[in-house]
């Protein structure tokens, strides 16, 4: 087994050489190639459940590729680590199948993604907010496995986007992306989608172009920075509509405008498929585009087995149907430079992660909808599932235990209970907790006691519901699983910041 420096894994020393010019020939031709689409490709699948017609599974099941899920890692977040579901999207920039014609370089050059983010659908199907991570981000790559069947060392100091090239495949490694990913979040990611050049473009035809905005007349060398003359006029300054190999060369480039950061490369990808996103909704799509969009979808994608069907992509696009455009929301993961190299800001990044795992928007909603049982670090405040849905409660800690009322808060959030404060009572000494109630609230009281398996019921002449926690509830495996307090919102540094999709293509938008 071969493992790397700090910054690449290396191919088998059989194949050094080849795959060493190969990597020096694509790193001059590739750079600022990723594409951010995922989205669409979802608004494909979407299009595609409304069609719900018998006969397009067949016609569309053969042209679904999956990767190889034994890549991986044995060690991923629960189940359920997260209320809502969590698909990632990376854009491949694959040069197999023809993909060489659209985006330069060589067919048989080493598979990479410059891009990719995860796009977290909040459990009540109604909100979506898709984060964005800079291919810069230095990150620990966790073992991945390589085309020999052995895994690799996990890579400290590691820029995010050489996970996908480990095992150096002209393919790509979504497995060892999506690894990373998990270990980054903490959260479970459901489903991965792989999408390429050529999808891309396609869809843009079929949905007949996307408006986008641009601060200045962008020329050849704009996108080719090693071009010595400006070369020809790609794109006006202003707004215009693009599509195909255009709506390609618009999402790539970067040297172009602004300082030629991935930074603004991403913000300006972001309003390109909200924009995509608004065109679709706009004007919907016939019984005649559908089987074009249907097949560009399928054709261009590579996910994992969980939607390796054209059944299994029509459930989940039906999950996306009622999700409104100002509901969807994009960001991009906190960071800031390091070098030349991009570092994640924290505490802002868990709180992030922490808000998704609690179905949380990003100004502090719950979106959770029924769907209950898992806290934001894994762990229900009961064994039994419960909805606390529409339920307001307040959380004291009875015990000398620091830290336990804000446990259960975040427990109690998971479950869909809305929290209205934490404090210590008056007495640090009960040994069963308690919850209080005051009149008319009964029957919600004893939903909140299901929460806290051994609690009691006390009825109190104050308004609204309490619980105030026993050291039987310290003692609870729920307790100790729960290390978290309840998140309100996204740091505000991130949702300043956001995008929502019904938004203008020229307002909100830096270039660099």
């Amino acid at each position: 087994m071969t493992v790397t420096s700090n910054r690449r894994t290396e191919p088998p020393r059989h194949r050094a050489a080849a795959r060493d010019h190969r990597r020096r020939r694509g790193r001059r031709r590739g750079r600022g190639r990723g594409i951010r689409v995922g989205l669409a490709v979802c608004l494909a699948l979407l299009v595609l459940a409304a069609g719900g017609a018998g006969w397009l599974y067949l016609k569309l099941d053969g042209d679904i590729s999956t990767f190889d899920s034994g890549g991986l890692s044995d060690n991923r977040p629960e189940a359920g680590s997260s209320k809502g579901e969590n698909v990632l999207v990376i854009g491949s920039d694959t040069r197999t199948g023809g993909n060489e014609a659209l985006g330069g370089g060589d067919k048989d050059d080493v598979g990479r993604s410059d891009t990719a983010f995860l796009l977290h659908v909040y459990a009540d199907h109604r909100h979506a907010i898709a984060v964005s991570i800079p291919r810069d981000t230095l990150v620990t790559i966790p073992p991945c496995k390589l085309p020999d069947g052995s895994w690799t060392k996990a890579q400290p100091d590691t820029m995010f986007n050489a996970a996908y090239s480990v095992g150096q495949t002209a393919e790509g490694n979504p497995a060892c992306t999506q690894n990373t990913v998990e270990q980054l979040t903490g959260l479970r990611v459901d489903h991965t989608v792989v999408v390429d050049f050529k999808g891309f473009a396609r869809l843009t035809d079929v949905v007949g172009g996307v408006k986008v905005c641009l601060p200045q007349d962008v020329y050849a060398n704009d996108l080719n920075p090693h071009l010595t003359s400006p070369g020809k006029l790609l794109f006006h300054k202003g707004e215009q509509t693009v599509a195909g190999q255009r709506a390609l060369d618009y999402v790539r480039i970067r040297h172009g405008i602004g300082d030629g950061s991935d930074i603004g490369r991403i913000k300006r990808q972001q309003a390109f498929v909200a924009s995509l996103l608004k065109e679709v909704k706009s004007k919907g799509l016939t019984p005649t585009r559908l089987l074009p969009l249907a097949e560009a979808a399928t054709k261009s994608l590579t996910v994992d087995p969980g939607l390796g069907s054209a059944d299994k992509l029509m459930s989940f696009a039906m999950s996306l149907k009622d999700i409104d455009l100002h509901n969807t929301k994009f960001v991009t993961l906190p960071w800031r430079y390091e070098g030349s190299r991009v570092a994640i800001v924290q505490p802002d990044a868990d709180a992030l992660w922490a808000a998704l795992r609690a179905d949380r928007t990003i100004d502090g909603k719950n979106a959770g909808g029924k769907k209950t049982g898992a806290s934001g670090s894994g762990a229900s405040a009961s064994p039994t599932p419960v909805s606390g849905e529409g339920i307001d409660v307040a959380v004291y800690n009875g015990t000398s235990v620091s830290g336990l009322a804000a446990r259960a808060a975040a427990a109690l959030t998971a479950d869909g209970f809305t929290v209205t404060g934490t404090a210590t009572a008056s007495a640090q000494d009960h040994t069963t907790t308690l919850v209080e109630y005051g009149p008319g609230l009964e029957d919600r009281a004893r939903t909140v006691a299901a929460a806290f398996p051994g609690a009691e019921l006390q009825s109190v002449t104050g308004s609204g519901i309490s619980v105030v926690l026993g050291q039987s509830y310290a003692d609870s495996p729920a307790a100790t699983a729960s290390a978290s307090p309840a998140p309100t919102a996204v740091p505000s540094e991130v949702a300043d910041g956001a995008r929502s999709a019904d938004d203008n293509p020229c307002s909100n938008l830096t270039y660099g």
